[in-house]
């Protein structure tokens, strides 16, 4: 009878390991840790360099595998800390990143007025920089990318640093060629005061939201006027140069406060005041006004 109970209690331990490791238990975590004292203890028999691959796994036995396995891991790692600590990423912002935005302006790899906010158009810029320079494409700045980028560029102006006027002219569309037009880019934000296919003057303009668009087409200014207000959003538009029904070319004080941050309710908008005003007394009515991708 005693050596039946023993059995039986044997019988019922062993059912309860097997239980716990063919996952009867809530904690999954928990699972591959119950059957190492059981499973464990055989295996360096038949699979003692395995086992020391293993991350928890420390044999005692083999005295040159923690020399030779364990040894390069924390090298690489630590030296990678060391020299790809991060200086600038997403999210940052201060006049460091200010620096950076126009330090890439430079190589042509930011194509936008510096912000000092480090965003994923700044990542894709720094991104450019790191593969042509052949570093790692993190868009991250560590200490190399900035040795790198500083070596290849020259400190930024003050200029450079806050342009007022900051996109840069594409490729002119061929109704821009011949005469005096507006030509007006909705691909890269400008108005260029063209004459005979030379541009005169440049500036950085903004159009109409999705609800409102500013069209698209060859057009003609229809009237100008030098201090007028919307009757409709009952808003300044100074210097403004009508060209489609109620759309026009004009100053915008929202433009230069808050960038591309807004939007019109279909008029070009230009922020920069001086340079308006300067083009307003050259255009004439009657003057072409090409509006295009």
């Amino acid at each position: 009878m005693k050596r039946s109970s023993a059995v039986r209690r044997a019988v019922l331990a062993a059912v309860a390991v097997a239980l716990v490791t063919t996952g009867c238990t809530d904690r999954a975590a928990g699972a591959p840790k119950t059957p190492k004292a059981p499973v464990s203890a055989p295996a360096p028999t038949s699979g003692g360099p395995s086992s020391a691959a293993t991350p928890d796994a420390k044999p005692s036995s083999s005295p040159s595998a923690p020399a030779s396995t364990p040894a390069p891991t924390p090298t690489p790692s630590a030296s990678a800390s060391a020299s790809g600590k991060v200086l600038m990423g997403d999210g940052d912002e201060n006049e460091q990143v200010r620096e950076l935005q126009a330090r890439l302006r430079q190589l042509h790899h930011f194509d936008r007025a510096p912000t000092g906010f480090y965003g994923s158009i700044t990542a894709r810029a720094v991104s450019a920089f790191q593969k042509k320079r052949g570093l790692p494409e993190t868009g991250a700045v560590d200490g190399t990318t900035w040795d790198r980028l500083r070596a290849a560029t020259k400190k930024p102006t003050a200029d450079e640093l806050k342009p007022s006027t900051t996109n840069e002219l594409d490729a002119p569309d061929a109704r821009c060629m011949t005469g005096r037009v507006l030509c007006i880019s909705k691909e890269s934000r400008t108005l260029a005061w063209m004459i005979d296919g030379r541009v005169v003057s440049s500036m950085d303009v903004r159009f109409g939201s999705e609800n409102t668009p500013t069209r698209e087409g060859t057009f003609a200014v229809g009237w100008k006027a030098r201090d007028w207000t919307s009757t409709i959003y009952h808003t300044p538009m100074p210097y403004a140069m009508f060209f489609s029904g109620g759309q026009a070319v004009h100053y915008s004080a929202d433009f230069a406060a808050r960038g591309y941050g807004g939007a019109s309710h279909g008029c070009v908008n230009v922020r920069d005041r001086a340079k308006i005003a300067a083009l307003f007394d050259q255009v004439k009515v009657g003057d072409k006004v090409v509006v295009h991708w």
